[in-house]
């Protein structure tokens, strides 16, 4: 069963999951699947071709779904994919894909976007990351798992943000960051590694020391960024060749670099 407000509008062809709960003045629209047990508080909008997982919450006056802030979006069929247990605050914003970028909007599992987030088309999010107050995504950023986005910062279009990473608040992002990076300063600046979070995921002690061993080899070795990073990929630490993958992969963007 589900407990559906008399206020609210659910179009003809939504999906809705089994114990779901949509609040006044909701609107679901007709492509939209909600998985089970998901609730929807009040005044929010789902709409597009839109599927949400199960026991996701969506708060007060979110519009999740609507078409692409981007001005060469012709109205072809774009989709957008939420995974199951995310908390999505009041007042934010999620957007379909748009057809020159791959179609698809995607948002991982056990996420939390605080009040007024904002992600745009063709974003792909991982698990368990974190977005707080107003911070945003242009369109086709990459968000790996356990990522931090500090409050009212933003990651501009096509930039990919390593596993792990933590932004500080207030930053600017307009250059790739590394796995595990720490990135603060209002123009974005990669300051070190996000220790406070490996120890609380409980990391090893080794696996941090050669983290540790392989930032000083990026800030301080010699060639370039790509030549240090290449020479990290036979480490023992899975971390450490995480970031050499990530580095050697495909990439829009320069990255960020330690500062000397």
């Amino acid at each position: 069963m589900s407990g559906i407000h008399p206020s609210a509008i659910i179009e003809d062809g939504a999906r809705i999951g089994q114990d779901c709960v949509i609040g006044p003045f909701c609107y679901v629209g007709a492509q939209v699947s909600l998985g089970d047990r998901v609730e929807l508080k009040s005044h929010v909008v789902v709409t597009g071709d839109t599927s949400v997982g199960e026991d996701t919450v969506i708060f007060n006056f979110s519009v999740i779904g609507e078409i692409p802030q981007d001005l060469k979006f012709g109205g072809e069929d774009t989709r957008l994919e939420i995974g199951k247990r995310n908390r999505i605050r009041e007042h934010v914003t999620i957007n379909t894909g748009t057809e020159g970028g791959g179609g698809v909007t995607r948002i991982g599992d056990d996420c939390l976007l605080m009040a007024g987030v904002h992600v745009a088309h063709d974003v792909q999010i991982g698990n368990r990351v974190i977005m707080v107050n107003h911070a945003g995504a242009a369109g086709h950023c990459v968000v790996e798992d356990d990522v931090i986005v500090g409050g009212i910062s933003g990651l501009h279009q096509w930039v990919r943000v390593g596993r792990g990473a933590i932004i500080g608040a207030l930053t600017m992002v307009a250059n790739d960051v590394i796995p595990y990076g720490l990135v603060q300063a209002p123009r974005g600046e990669l300051d070190g590694l996000n220790l406070v979070g490996l120890k609380r995921r409980g990391v090893s002690r080794e696996d941090i020391s050669a983290l540790r061993a392989a930032f000083r080899e990026l800030s301080e070795g010699d060639g370039t960024f790509m030549d240090r990073a290449k020479r990290l990929g036979d480490s023992d630490s899975e971390y450490v060749r995480r970031i050499v993958d990530f580095v050697t992969g495909e990439s829009d963007r320069s990255f960020l670099t330690p500062r000397k």
